[in-house]
C-alpha cells in the first residue's frame, strides 16, 4: 500500500495546526500572548489557584513545558504562584492585573482567528467537525489518565559466546594468554 498524506491523519493535523496558528499570529501580533500563553492564562483566570497539576490536566500542555512557560509567564508579571494550602509541595497559579489585561487585550483577536479557523469548513460541516475534534481530545485525555499497564518481566538469557568463534575473533594478545590459563588449570587437578 502507497503511503498518501492526504489520508495520514498526522500529515492532516499538522496542516489544520499550521493554519489556525498562522491565523491565531495574524490576529494577535507578535505583541500578545502566544496560542499557549493564552490557554494558560484563559485557564488560570477561570480557575483562580489552580495547581500547576490541575492546570496540566485542563490545557494538555506537558508538565515539563508547563513549567518552564509559568516561569517565564512570572518573570513577565503574566502570572503570580504560590504554595497551597492543602499539599506545601503543590504550586498554586493565579493571574496577575498585568495577565487580565493582556488576556482581554488578546480576546477580541484570538475569537477571530478561531472564527476564521472554521469558516474554511461550510456552515453545514462546522458543528461535525469540532464534534469529531471535541471527540479526540477527549480520547486523548483518556488515554493519558488510565493508569499504565504493568510491565511483564521479560526473562533475560544471557548467551554464552561459543569459544571457537571468541578464540577467532580475540587479537593475538589475548591468544598467547589461552595457554597460560591451561597450566592453571592443570595446576588446580594437582
Amino acid at each position: 500500500m502507497a503511503y498518501d498524506l492526504r489520508k495520514s491523519p498526522g500529515h492532516l493535523l499538522r496542516r489544520a495546526q499550521q493554519y489556525a496558528h498562522d491565523l491565531y499570529s495574524k490576529e494577535v501580533g507578535s505583541k500578545g500572548p502566544t496560542p499557549r500563553q493564552f490557554e494558560v492564562l484563559h485557564t488560570v483566570s477561570q480557575n483562580e489557584g489552580l495547581s500547576q497539576t490541575d492546570l496540566v490536566r485542563a490545557t494538555g500542555i506537558d508538565r515539563s513545558t508547563l513549567a518552564d512557560m509559568i516561569a517565564r509567564m512570572i518573570k513577565k508579571g503574566l502570572l503570580s504562584r504560590s504554595r497551597t494550602k492543602e499539599d506545601a509541595r503543590a504550586n498554586a497559579v493565579s493571574i496577575t492585573a498585568t495577565g487580565k489585561r493582556m488576556l482581554q487585550g488578546a480576546m477580541n483577536s484570538v475569537n477571530k482567528a478561531e472564527v476564521a479557523a472554521l469558516a474554511v469548513l461550510p456552515k453545514t460541516q462546522q458543528a461535525a467537525f469540532m464534534k469529531a475534534l471535541g471527540a479526540y481530545a477527549e480520547a486523548l485525555d483518556k488515554m493519558e489518565e488510565a493508569p499504565a499497564a504493568p510491565r511483564k518481566k521479560r526473562a533475560t538469557k544471557k548467551k554464552a559466546a561459543p569459544r571457537k568463534a571468541a578464540a577467532k575473533k580475540a587479537p593475538a594478545a589475548k591468544k598467547k594468554k589461552a595457554p597460560a590459563r591451561k597450566k592453571r588449570a592443570v595446576k588446580r587437578k594437582r
